[in-house]
């Protein structure tokens, strides 16, 4: 009688390890985000075992039903549809109620796009801080950003394809421009990683079409992580960052940021600045 958490490849099948598949043959079930999903992983290595689905929508009513077959006797596998169970997947609950009622878990590392975006961003991984994915509402995500704006950790989040751009735009205005890495469909054919900072990844999927699962690495609060204050005319940088897109107000806010000043010294920068600004034009 055991409890298996199995990692499976998030993108590359040849990523599967020996063990997962050992466990996966031996076990009376296997519990699955997407039982259609598993079994094409299943049928790739000729795996043969009955499949039940364990996912956020039937996870408290599901986990009781497992818990009884275990206690039966019963072996069961957890697997998400990529990746390691319980990472922004279904297996906490399952877990917890399998520790209370003393029946064994065992972990089959694997694969998980957390470590792998992480361990080739070219930011510090001494010592990281895994935030998931970031609510999807805008209020509620700037408010999470600000309570990790302190955070001196390296930071590593998930993030859906059409919601990147306002993330980053978000990340940017609260964090100021720190160097980031994007890992996008890794492991897979199309992987791709885009480094540098907060707005030059904010300016590549301005002109690009966001595609693929991503991972979002960020550096943590440290004044060697931000990108090199600005300077030269306030007025120009205005000028380019409302010909990327930004309202003025915004414009403002974010070459403010950047100068490490406020918006209303900025703003009483650029009237100061404006004779030279124009003379220096002509």
């Amino acid at each position: 009688m055991a409890l298996y958490l199995v990692s499976t490849p998030i993108g590359n099948l040849e990523d599967i390890t020996l063990r997962a598949l050992n466990v996966l043959k031996s076990v009376d079930l296997i519990a699955c985000e997407d039982t259609r999903h598993t079994r094409r992983l299943l049928d790739h290595f000729g795996i043969q075992k009955p499949t039940v689905s364990y996912h956020e929508h039937n996870e408290q009513a599901r986990t009781e039903e497992l818990v009884q077959r275990l206690l039966e006797g019963k072996s069961v596998a957890i697997v998400s549809d990529a990746g390691t169970p319980g990472i922004s997947d279904p297996a906490y609950r399952i877990v917890l109620a399998a520790i209370e009622r003393g029946i064994t878990i065992v972990p089959i590392p694997g694969a998980a796009a957390v470590i792998a975006g992480l361990i080739a961003s070219g930011l510090p991984t001494d010592s990281f801080l895994f935030v998931g994915f970031l609510p999807s509402k805008k209020m509620a995500r700037r408010a999470r950003l600000e309570e990790l704006k302190l955070e001196r950790a390296t930071l590593v989040l998930y993030e859906a394809p059409h919601r990147i751009r306002e993330t980053l735009a978000d990340a940017l205005e609260v964090f100021g421009d720190r160097q980031a890495s994007l890992a996008r469909e890794l492991t897979k054919l199309h992987e791709q990683f885009i480094r540098g900072t907060l707005s030059q990844l904010k300016e590549h999927f301005d002109a690009t079409q966001p595609r693929g699962e991503m991972t979002l690495v960020i550096a943590g609060n440290a004044k060697d992580n931000l990108a090199p204050i600005e300077t030269g005319f306030i007025s120009s940088q205005v000028e380019r960052l409302m010909l990327g897109g930004l309202n003025r107000n915004d414009a403002i806010k974010q070459a403010a940021k950047s100068r490490g000043l406020s918006k209303r010294d900025a703003y009483q920068l650029m009237l100061e600045e404006k004779p030279t600004y124009e003379d220096d034009e002509c």
